[in-house]
């Protein structure tokens, strides 16, 4: 992917990118209110960004570690969760998606992590699939949006 460049966000600019990236997908495109995406794990989670060469934000998502990513896990301990993976309408099929998982898999084999969750969007279920991911239990809602949950090992 040319001219994409895929990075843990770490300064507050780049978080005010991941944030500005989620509202634009989630809240504005999907209808998912504003109190229900961003939320307190936010604060302690990994998160990444993916800025075209000229520094305008494609995609985003965020890793869960510990406590919180047992949270999401069903209390499963050395599991990470991925999550509010977000790429912008242009980026779309760009392959922002895909380098963003790859670099949200790495800062979890980073920090010891044996495996990444993650609770997909039905229509997304294809996406993961190809990236290793396999869904587990029955389709639940989530802001309104079906969604499954899905695994990967990273041994």
């Amino acid at each position: 992917m040319t001219g994409v460049t895929v990075r843990v966000a770490d300064d507050p600019d780049d978080l005010e990118a991941c944030f500005a990236v989620r509202k634009e997908v989630f809240v504005v495109e999907q209808q998912v209110p504003e109190d229900l995406e961003y939320d307190t794990y936010d604060a302690g989670a990994v998160h990444v960004l993916a800025l075209r060469e000229d520094g305008v934000p494609l995609g985003t998502g965020r890793l869960l570690t510990g406590a919180a990513a047992a949270a999401k896990n069903g209390g499963e301990s050395g599991i990470g969760a991925l999550g509010r993976l977000a790429v912008t309408r242009a980026a779309r099929g760009l392959g922002v998606g895909a380098s963003l998982v790859g670099a949200i898999e790495d800062a979890a084999r980073a920090r010891g992590l044996t495996a990444v969750d993650l609770h997909a969007q039905t229509h997304a279920l294809g996406f993961y699939e190809r990236l290793g991911y396999e869904a587990y239990g029955p389709e639940f809602p989530d802001a309104g949006i079906p969604h499954r949950a899905m695994r990967k090992s990273l041994r």
